[in-house]
């Protein structure tokens, strides 16, 4: 049976997101996508358009000297513009250590991700991390 379309394009954008390859990222996305980060760290709030989330990522990968890394685990499609995605984060960052289990909750539009809701086992480890 094949993959939902939705949950290929998931994969697709983790895939691009793991090369760094943000062109092909912003070409997954709506011109009005949004990313909403948890917590009070410098990288938390919302991100609004391409530029804004594509710059968020730009940022994880110089925050972390490019150890950023999402290990894709599962995706979950509901076949009505849904998609959930667990993952495994690894970075490092000013000598400091983050594993961490979390998810990403993603609306899909037609063929684009329009919005993705992070969320995270333990946000005052991400503000920690992140701060």
């Amino acid at each position: 049976m094949a993959e939902h379309p939705h949950a290929t394009l998931v994969r697709e954008a983790y895939d691009a997101f793991l090369r760094v390859d943000l062109d092909a990222l912003r070409g997954m996305m709506t011109a009005d996508v949004t990313h909403h980060v948890p917590g009070s760290h410098a990288l938390a709030g919302d991100f609004k358009g391409q530029d804004a989330v594509i710059g968020l990522y730009r940022r994880l990968f110089q925050e972390t000297g490019g150890s950023f890394r999402a290990e894709l685990r599962h995706v979950f499609v509901d076949g009505r513009g849904h998609a959930v995605a667990l993952h495994h984060i690894t970075a490092e960052r000013e000598g400091r250590r983050h594993r961490v289990d979390g998810c990403l909750v993603l609306r899909v539009v037609g063929d684009r991700i329009t919005d993705i809701d992070e969320c995270v086992d333990d946000v005052d480890k991400e503000n920690a991390f992140w701060g």
